[in-house]
């Protein structure tokens, strides 16, 4: 097998976050626990129990908001339906929206409702409406969790109500919002919204880090006794996301703060490269038997890496594959391996594949290509 290596320049890698890099400790937070993850590459940057179980509370929304996202992606609603509200909806005690019994509100303003003002009545209104019955919701919600493989999450209620069996975990709830932010953008664009109006009544965000830092474009706060004050956030800058999710603070400030820290650790001392596009040429690799004499070779995804800032050197892209293909050879087939290597350790590897199609020669061009391929290995020490 052949290797090609090409050195890159430029590209922010190292090989191992801890001892490799002049990267400082994450700030220490007074957090039950907490996680912090570059959302493109999920890079975890920092964490603190971050498996642990923990009671989500109002943070709770943010699955009930990816069902109701997925619903309406689906076609089975609309933002324009008409809810009707009911009584159960409309008694629903914590934080509100003030929907009245009786009444119909549309599902684009139940899902303001639910986002910036964190109205409890308003996520009944919108569970009764998707599945029938809260009941009904809160299987959609574990089934989804499934799905996503939210191994760490079980849900009892719609809206975070204190329940013994209803729990998630930091990195549950950090990998949820990634799925949400990048399978329903639309959707997320809600979550900066820094202020609703319903019924006369101007409610304001309670995620404070909206007017903290323009950056912030999310997400959901939460509070109860046994939680302590919760908050998932989550921030662009250039290419880089980070969703940052902080548990068990003891104030509303503390936990803005402790996110705050978080997400400028993330900003500061790491950076999130693109090493290669899709679909564009990395190598090539010859061909035998083809109607071309070379084939093109790259990656069918975007290749991005999150590592610290301070590493801009020593990095090699190893290119592994064997030459003298026969041909046919179809595009997106893999020919073999790229690999990104930094002090000599692999720090990514992905699949190398062919970006284009080389139909095969006629009868009599595939018989002389094979003569000469034959004759040529007799010679090889490969």
């Amino acid at each position: 097998m052949k290797k090609l290596t090409y050195i890159l320049f430029l590209v922010p890698l190292c090989v191992d976050l801890a001892s490799q890099s002049m990267v400082p400790n994450a700030p220490k937070l007074d957090l039950s626990s907490y996680i912090l993850l570059e959302a493109s590459t999920n890079t975890v940057l920092a964490e603190f129990n971050s498996d642990d179980q923990i009671a989500p509370a109002s943070m709770t929304k943010v699955m009930s908001g990816f069902v109701i996202a997925d619903q309406i992606a689906s076609g089975a609603i609309s933002l324009d339906d008409k809810v009707l509200i009911s009584e159960k909806a409309w008694k629903t005690g914590g934080s509100k929206m003030f929907i009245e019994a009786g009444k119909r509100v549309s599902v684009k303003d139940l899902l303001s409702g639910i986002i910036v003002q964190s109205g409890n009545d308003a996520t009944i209104a919108m569970a009764e409406y998707v599945a029938g019955s809260e009941e009904g919701f809160v299987d959609f919600m574990n089934a989804y969790a499934a799905e996503m493989g939210l191994s760490n999450s079980l849900f009892q209620n719609a809206t975070g109500f204190t329940d013994p069996n209803h729990f998630t975990s930091a990195k549950d709830l950090a990998y949820l919002t990634k799925a949400l932010i990048n399978k329903f953008p639309e959707h997320y664009a809600t979550y900066k919204e820094k202020e609703f109006t319903f019924g006369g009544i101007r409610q304001l965000n309670r995620n404070k880090l909206l007017w903290r830092d323009d950056t912030v474009d999310g997400v959901k706060t939460g509070h109860t006794d046994s939680a302590g004050y919760c908050l998932i956030s989550s921030a662009q800058r250039n290419d880089m996301r980070l969703i940052a999710v902080v548990a068990g603070s003891p104030s509303e400030n503390e936990r803005l703060t402790a996110s705050q820290r978080l997400l400028e650790y993330g900003f500061r001392f790491f950076a999130t490269q693109k090493l290669v596009t899709q679909n564009t040429k990395v190598t090539s690799a010859k061909v035998w038997g083809g109607q071309n004499s070379e084939v093109s070779l790259g990656s069918q995804t975007d290749l991005h890496l999150t590592l610290p800032r301070s590493e801009f050197k020593n990095i090699k892209a190893n290119y592994k594959f064997k030459n003298n293909i026969q041909a046919p050879i179809a595009a997106g087939q893999k020919i073999g391996t790229i690999e990104f290597t930094s002090n000599d350790r692999v720090v990514l590897s992905a699949p190398l594949v062919a970006i284009e199609s080389v139909e095969a020669k006629g009868f009599f061009g595939r018989l002389i290509a094979r003569l000469i391929y034959w004759i040529t290995s007799l010679f090889s020490f490969d």
